[in-house]
């Protein structure tokens, strides 16, 4: 029951910002690159239920269409770890102890040596600061975090009775991979994916903190925040919405993740009953 209650209010959370990122691709309450001086740093009020920015932006719009930001980049940064990265995973247990295994952890370790905000800086040192590049870099440092659970949930996989049966039938190690280890990872690679959807959020607000994500005029909840730090103890709502707006969605993400953990673990399912 408590699994069930703390995925319906964590679905609940990512839903209202995943609907505010949808809606700003066809309406916002303002238009965001219209700069209107004089309301600048005004507080919130009818016109502007969240107040305007240094530049007279309204910060509700800023903040809707910085949803579609975040969101965008985390989910593909999230598709790119999945994407390569169970492969590689898969490729590794069916290969355990061989080379290939070798190479594929070593190369995982490499990555892990080296934070996404590292990686972003070099890739931004050669391409320039951008929102793909901030992709790219989430994306490859969530390359060894999908690879490494797929490997150590499929060693577990290759002792079990079906698999053995498969490898007797016939079965060479890519159609077992495909056939009866995946789909028995798939729980686990689910509840991973919020974890690392979440993690990705909070990524790009700091890239576009200091710089290194999306660029203007796309607006981003990391540069708000970083736009707000000087004029933070006259105008503190210029941090409070941009705040909180991370805040909650890495909340919600986070909740969803345990609730579908309590809900597609069975052992849990078991010990609650």
């Amino acid at each position: 029951m408590k699994g069930r209650l703390t995925l319906i209010l964590g679905a609940l959370l990512t839903a209202v910002f995943t609907g505010a990122a949808l809606v700003s691709l066809l309406w916002v309450p303002h238009d965001i690159e219209s700069l209107d001086i004089a309301s600048r740093i005004r507080l919130p009020s009818p016109a502007h239920p969240l107040g305007t920015d240094h530049f007279g932006r309204d910060i509700l719009s800023m903040i809707m269409v910085g949803a579609r930001t975040s969101i965008a980049v985390a989910l593909v940064a999230v598709g790119i770890g999945i994407m390569l990265g169970v492969p590689l995973g898969l490729a590794a247990a069916s290969r355990r102890g061989s080379l290939l295994d070798e190479v594929i952890m070593r190369g995982n370790d490499l990555i892990f040596a080296f934070p996404s905000l590292l990686i972003a800086i070099m890739i931004t040192a050669v391409f320039g600061a951008s929102a793909l590049n901030a992709i790219i870099a989430i994306g490859i440092f969530n390359i060894p975090v999908f690879a490494r659970l797929t490997r150590g949930a499929a060693l577990s996989l290759w002792t079990r009775e079906y698999v053995l049966a498969a490898r007797v039938a016939g079965k060479g190690a890519l159609r077992i991979s495909w056939q009866h280890i995946l789909p028995n990872v798939t729980n686990l690679l689910i509840v991973q994916g919020t974890i690392q959807f979440s993690l990705g959020i909070l990524a790009e607000a700091g890239l576009s903190y200091v710089g290194l994500g999306a660029q203007p005029p796309l607006p981003s909840w990391g540069r708000m925040l970083a736009d707000s730090q000087t004029m933070i103890s006259i105008s503190p709502h210029l941090a409070l919405f941009p705040g909180l707006a991370i805040l909650l969605t890495v909340l919600g993400l986070n909740l969803m993740g345990d609730g579908l953990r309590d809900l597609l673990d069975p052992r849990l399912r078991r010990a609650a009953r």
